[in-house]
């Protein structure tokens, strides 16, 4: 058994020097030191909520490995597929272990009968699910884009396609407090979503539409789908064209499935899929897809949703004075809305504003989010109660703003919310 042990060692160097980027663990061995994950995971427990079970017990055995603790990497891994045989990427690592109890590997993934592009698949995951561990999230950390929530919007998520990584937030007194993070897996050509079928995942602003159970979908989608609005306004502007972007579950026989493996969809684990449903408002619930997400501190945080409400407040009140100029100076000149372009919203509001006796604008249920992918955009929904001399209208309003080359932030899209 010595022999073996020592064997193992000196054949798992030699995978390194032979293929630096073919094993997570390879990756390990030559750039994190002497990093514990086991300490890592407990000093990140209070903020990270790793209790996810599978992917701990994964971790855990990765971590041994890089230690070179591979008999205690191989009861971890015995146990994972055990309570999990739908986990591939463990039950490739196990062989992989097993093997090389008895003779040397040569890369990752030894199983003649396993497809190439399949070893090159779970690899793909092992290093995503890995890295996230390395580099985790810096505690007191925002996403940029969460820049206010609703207070109907409960719950938002997050999405950071680049790491394969799910982020679901809770609205704690309107300061987002981070619930709990998820693996997840984006299109089979990444990110920025422009034609049908390219299967990319969009980047943008999105809002969960609906819930579709299982007992409705084939089994590809697992236990169950929440589409996404997908191409929203600002998609459709731009000519985006493709539809049914989901975040779904995966088939009953698969635990996960690679980090790019989707036809544009985000997919996560049925299990995780379950954990997340409760916490989905249909209508209401925020679904953010960014290419990487953009951490701030909370002061910035602060700093940034009052500038923001400032913007949108002088608007209400410049709308308000019935001062036809000081109303249309929040719109750019690329506006279009309500079925008008800049022209002929200027010559519309002019002439109708100075005949009102009075406005009153009541703003209520506001949320704004910046919207990644974009150069200084930002997307803002709210509750708008609208009453004149003549006139009483109330909806769901969601306006697009925009910085002009003056630094100044103008509405290049409004609409109403359906």
């Amino acid at each position: 058994m010595v022999n073996h042990s020592g064997r193992f060692k000196i054949d798992f160097v030699k995978v390194i020097k032979r293929s630096l980027k073919s094993f997570c663990f390879c990756l390990l061995l030559i750039s994190v030191g002497e990093i514990n994950a086991g300490e890592m995971l407990g000093r990140n427990a209070s903020y990270h909520n790793l209790d996810h079970g599978h992917e701990a017990l994964l971790i855990s055995a990765m971590e041994k490995v890089r230690r070179g603790e591979t008999r205690a990497a191989l009861p971890l891994l015995e146990q994972l597929v055990s309570v999990n045989p739908k986990f591939k990427l463990a039950q490739l690592m196990y062989a992989d272990l097993l093997l090389a109890q008895s003779r040397g590997i040569s890369d990752f993934g030894n199983m003649s009968s396993a497809p190439y592009k399949q070893i090159v698949a779970l690899r793909e995951e092992a290093q995503a699910r890995w890295q996230h561990y390395i580099v985790p999230p810096m505690q007191n950390k925002l996403p940029s884009s969460l820049v206010k929530l609703s207070e109907q919007q409960k719950y938002a998520i997050v999405v950071d396609m680049k790491n394969s990584r799910l982020f679901l937030y809770e609205n704690n007194k309107g300061e987002p407090e981070l619930i709990d993070d998820y693996y997840a897996t984006i299109g089979k050509k990444g990110s920025g979503k422009y034609l049908e079928g390219d299967q990319k995942t969009p980047v943008g602003v999105y809002f969960v539409t609906s819930f579709i159970e299982s007992k409705d979908l084939p089994d590809l989608y697992g236990d169950g789908a929440f589409p996404i609005d997908y191409p929203n306004a600002w998609d459709q502007r731009h000519g985006r064209t493709g539809y049914g972007i989901w975040l779904h579950g995966t088939p009953s026989a698969t635990f996960s499935r690679p980090p790019r493996d989707s036809d544009g969809c985000v997919i996560v684990s049925n299990k995780d899929l379950n954990t997340i449903s409760p916490y989905i408002q249909t209508g209401l619930t925020p679904v953010i897809l960014a290419e990487n997400i953009n951490w701030i501190s909370k002061d910035e945080w602060k700093s940034r949703q009052s500038s923001f409400d400032k913007h949108v407040e002088q608007w209400r009140k410049d709308w308000e004075s019935r001062d036809a100029d000081r109303y249309l100076s929040h719109y750019s000149r690329n506006y279009s809305g309500l079925g008008k372009d800049y022209d002929g919203w200027v010559e519309y509001k002019r002439r109708v504003n100075p005949t009102k006796r009075f406005i009153k604008i009541g703003i209520s249920d506001k949320s704004i989010f910046l919207y990644p992918g974009e150069e200084a955009l930002m997307v803002v929904t709210f509750k708008q109660d609208y009453s004149s001399d003549d006139t009483k209208r109330r909806f769901v309003k969601r306006q697009y703003w925009q910085m002009d080359k003056d630094g100044q932030w103008r509405i290049v899209y409004e609409g109403s919310v359906s």
